[in-house]
């Protein structure tokens, strides 16, 4: 057997033992080891594998069956530029926390340098941005001696990229770079002593001696030793702001939580929107205690940014929120004191029903269709025991500011570094390995930058997905910033609004993805789970969002001053 294919065949072997099952690999030459070790595997039940050609939508696509099941999944893909393509999703999986693998197959380190195709310095691509980084390299030679001697150090070195993605020892889960230099020939070899190309390498060989059946070479403990507590006492006026991996949540307390939180649905339906209310002022908390890590809403920023609110942080991720550097205090659990001030719950309560209320009414009331009234009815319409991704921009924004929180639904978004890239490959990746109908709610330009995505070979597993994409030609959420502002409207639309005029039903044609185009009323009705994956379309108008969201706020602010008047 030849040196690469022993190599690939240990190599897989070893990940399967590490717990891994479901592998993405794109096609290329430098990785051909890799790809038949993975295609045997396949054969005789030990992994999934799920082949794509565009090496960013397959990284996003491991993203998403690893944000989904909690498991490692590597991306494996050949050398070069290959390579680089993975990049985004490493950035991603690194700020959120995600157990991505990425596998790429390298050229003889003597071969760097020297001009040779397709070839760069990949040791160290990744920077920082990976929980560890090591290298493997196939020898000249491996004949049977060679191969007992090393293979101990390859599942070694499988095993401790694998133990630093699962977050073990504390590290907390991320991205790792296992760079591996493979050699010509490149296609698999003879048989060694009953060890053929992508085989599971039967236990009795030297290496595997001694070691339990299925398991790994080394056992690598993901248990987390850090129990970092801090103080709060619950009897002053406490506000819970829950965002993106929150930890659970003390009871008996206000609390403002976004969508990909797990307590969302136990949080204020126009939690946003009462903090962008002046009125508010009259129930500032005395304190904000920050459960993972929120990032949509510049009303909390604000919040969080107040020199007389006192801000403590529960957190497993060593970046933990504080913009401003306003916290006193960061933690990874809790220790309360006191206890919870029902009263003032009940007023947060009470505003909250009638700011519900003002922004239902003026989200209804709306002339023309929008991303709010998608969102709203999306979330309302879905089965209990969905799975819902969530695009960047505006789609994750309304549902957390038009949608009622609700349970039964698993939300997942990419908020790690919030980027538009990967959406449709992340969202096939959960659905994959979600026991149940999957959705998404993008946006056309999120949609169209990840079109890739739809792209699913015929002997591919495909998910039960229904992609909904608000479609408003164009980058609403900027019409929301600064530079949506009518100063600025001159150079506005070809800069920020960017309009596409793309038919996304003729491109969902080109993939063979059923397409539909409803109106947002109807939307309920074309929402009943089906089998396979497609294209829900939406036209929203973009045009006066600006002025729709300045609507809303004054409608909860003249709702909420009523109650506070003591009016209503």
């Amino acid at each position: 057997m030849n040196s690469s294919t022993a190599l690939a065949t240990v190599l897989v072997d070893e990940l399967v033992r590490c717990g891994v099952r479901h592998a993405v690999l794109c096609p290329g030459s430098r990785n051909a080891p890799l790809s038949f070790a993975l295609h045997a595997a396949e054969q005789t039940g030990r992994l999934i594998v799920h082949v794509r050609i565009d090496e960013r939508s397959a990284a996003f696509l491991a993203l998403g069956l690893a944000l989904r099941s909690g498991r490692p999944v590597p991306v494996v893909c050949t050398s070069g530029t290959a390579a680089a393509n993975l990049h985004p999703a490493v950035l991603e999986a690194h700020h959120a926390g995600i157990p991505l693998l990425a596998l790429t197959a390298d050229r003889p380190l003597e071969l760097v340098g020297t001009g040779a195709n397709q070839t760069v310095r990949q040791t160290g691509l990744f920077g920082a941005a990976v929980r560890a980084a090591p290298c493997l390299a196939a020898s000249l030679d491996c004949d049977r001696q060679a191969y007992g001697v090393q293979q101990a150090q390859w599942r070694s070195t499988v095993d401790r990229a694998v133990a630093a993605a699962c977050g073990a020892l504390g590290g907390g889960p991320g991205p790792a770079h296992l760079n591996v230099s493979l050699r010509e020939p490149l296609m698999p070899g003879a048989v060694l002593d009953g060890l053929s190309a992508g085989s599971a390498p039967p236990d009795g060989l030297p290496a595997l001696r001694g070691r339990p059946d299925g398991l790994p070479w080394t056992a690598v403990s993901t248990a987390s030793p850090l129990q970092a507590e801090v103080e709060l006492d619950l009897s002053r006026r406490t506000l819970l702001i829950a965002g993106h991996g929150a930890p659970p949540a003390p009871p008996g307390l206000p609390l403002v939580a976004e969508p990909t939180a797990a307590n969302w649905p136990d949080g204020l339906v126009a939690g946003p929107w009462l903090l962008g209310s002046p009125v508010c002022e009259q129930f500032r908390p005395e304190q904000v205690l920050v459960l993972g890590r929120p990032t949509l809403h510049r009303p909390v920023q604000r919040l969080l940014a107040n020199p007389t609110v006192a801000v403590t942080v529960c957190t497993d991720r060593p970046e933990w929120t504080d913009v401003a550097g306003t916290a006193i205090a960061v933690g990874t659990a809790l220790r309360c004191t006191g206890s919870p001030d029902p009263e003032w719950l009940h007023r947060w309560q009470q505003a909250d029903a009638r700011a519900a209320a003002a922004v239902s009414a003026t989200v209804a009331g709306h002339p023309r269709a929008t991303g709010l009234e998608v969102a709203r009815g999306l979330v309302a319409a879905l089965p209990a025991g969905a799975l819902l991704l969530l695009g960047s921009s505006n789609p994750i924004r309304d549902v957390s500011l038009a949608a009622r929180p609700r349970p039964g639904l698993t939300v997942l978004a990419n908020r790690g570094v919030a980027g538009i890239d990967g959406a449709i490959a992340t969202a096939t990746g959960a659905a994959l390995a979600h026991d149940g109908p999957g959705y998404a709610l993008l946006g056309d330009l999120t949609f169209l930058h990840d079109a890739n995505g739809l792209l699913i070979g015929p002997d591919e597993a495909r998910p039960d997905l229904t992609v909904v994409v608000a479609n408003d030609d164009g980058g609403g959420i900027f019409g929301l910033l600064e530079q949506g502002a009518p100063e600025y409207a001159g150079a506005f639309e070809r800069l920020f609004g960017t309009p596409h005029g793309t038919d996304l039903a003729a491109l969902c044609a080109a993939h063979h993805v059923p397409h539909v185009r409803v109106p947002a009323d109807e939307l309920a009705g074309a929402l009943t789970p089906v089998r396979g994956l497609r294209v829900v379309e939406v036209r929203t108008e973009r045009t006066g969002l600006r002025a729709l969201h300045h609507q809303i706020q004054t409608a909860v602010t003249t709702a909420v001053g009523l109650f506070v008047g003591g009016r209503a």
